[in-house]
């Protein structure tokens, strides 16, 4: 007979979720992720703003500026799946929110991508991400989401 000691039965996951150690974690996130969604609305204020002015803004500038706020919105909307038990929502959030800010600040450094300026207030926005990281990523969290959580919540 094959057991596996790590599995969690639905109550014990159902419990671990509504911890209140496991909800104020995730209330963390989803309140980095709202300052970054905020961020980087404003990071779309500004490139609007400029443009306006008659400053030259290239299509990066403008695709990325549109692009972060339509992710902060995905990205809540998956810690909150996460946070109700979606393990698969868990794992995007956790494996995103450290992909992202190397990826994008990555990118801004390569000479010519984009000014200074923009790559300034793009690693300003990455800051809550990083916040949302750790949060995610911390012992609390990764204690609820074992191999053994229950495939239902997935």
């Amino acid at each position: 007979m094959d057991t596996n000691t790590h599995s969690t039965t639905p109550a014990a996951a159902a419990a671990l979720l509504a911890s209140p150690r496991t909800q104020e974690a995730f209330g963390r996130a989803r309140s980095a992720l709202k300052v970054y969604g905020a961020l980087s609305a404003a990071a779309l204020v500004t490139v609007v703003a400029v443009a306006v002015s008659g400053h030259t803004v290239n299509t990066f500038m403008w695709v990325r500026a549109v692009l972060l706020p339509v992710v902060a919105v995905l990205l809540h909307r998956m810690t909150v799946s996460a946070s109700r038990g979606s393990k698969r929502a868990y794992e995007r959030v956790s494996a995103l929110t450290v992909i992202m800010p190397v990826a994008i600040i990555g990118v801004d450094l390569i000479p010519g991508v984009c000014p200074l300026w923009y790559a300034a207030m793009q690693v300003v926005c990455m800051v809550p991400v990083v916040r949302t990281a750790f949060a995610v990523r911390g012992a609390v969290l990764r204690g609820v989401f074992t191999k053994g959580f229950p495939a239902s919540r997935r």
